[in-house]
């Protein structure tokens, strides 16, 4: 089973279960996470862990990607709570107006558009199937899974005593190839996607700038 083709728009929320300042922002991309025109992701980092909570979510790697678009966006410095929204624009998602306007921005019609599939194996995997596109340069086709919902009671640090809820929390970032934009199919086998319910395919310009195109699907993981 293929998920809807349709193109969707990516937000990325960098954040820590250690910051006192993201649960709101953690609500609001839940929320998004249920629109169909939008892929919510959420990345934990790790430099909030040594004031008192580990965030078991966390990952070095995933802060490395949030520098990649520091860099990228010219900001000058890194910062939780904190939505990316398609590679191209950030804020902090605390003012929901902002990012309403910069996913406007992001879906308006002189982007290129790319609408890759993830095709379900069952057993053996997945397949991604790209359609031919014009890219300008070589993109990056990035491999996420992630887990729909995690709660979590904080024992320490800034949210201590707090139930927090997040969605989409990403397990596993991976780079699969270097894609030219020439018709292809990537074949990811299950050993590669873990337990993980969600698999999320992005095709990104190269040293994170703008998203070209996504896809997710939801998977039929068996319970143990």
């Amino acid at each position: 089973m293929a998920q809807d083709s349709r193109p969707v728009t990516v937000v990325e929320l960098f954040t820590s279960q250690g910051c006192s300042s993201c649960p709101p922002s953690d609500a609001y991309l839940g929320e998004l996470s249920k629109r169909p025109d939008i892929l919510a992701l959420s990345f934990h980092v790790d430099y909030w862990d040594y004031i008192g909570w580990k965030d078991p979510y966390a990952s070095p790697q995933f802060t490395e990607r949030q520098r990649g678009y520091a860099r990228s966006l010219k900001q000058r410095y890194v910062y939780t709570p904190e939505m990316v929204v398609h590679g191209r624009g950030h804020d902090t998602g605390l003012d929901r107006g902002a990012i309403r306007e910069l996913i406007a921005v992001a879906q308006k019609p002189q982007w290129p558009r790319l609408a890759p599939r993830i095709v379900d194996r069952g057993a053996t995997g997945i397949s991604v199937v790209m359609p031919e596109f014009q890219a300008p340069q070589p993109c990056d086709v990035w491999l996420v899974t992630y887990d729909p919902e995690h709660k979590t009671k904080v024992l320490r640090g800034e949210n201590r005593g707090s139930d927090l809820t997040n969605y989409n929390v990403v397990r596993s970032l991976t780079l699969l190839a270097k894609w030219d934009g020439k018709p292809a199919e990537l074949n990811i086998p299950a050993d590669k996607l873990g337990a993980a319910r969600g698999v999320a395919i992005l095709v990104q310009h190269p040293d994170l700038g703008p998203i070209m195109g996504a896809a997710a699907l939801t998977r039929a993981v068996a319970s143990n």
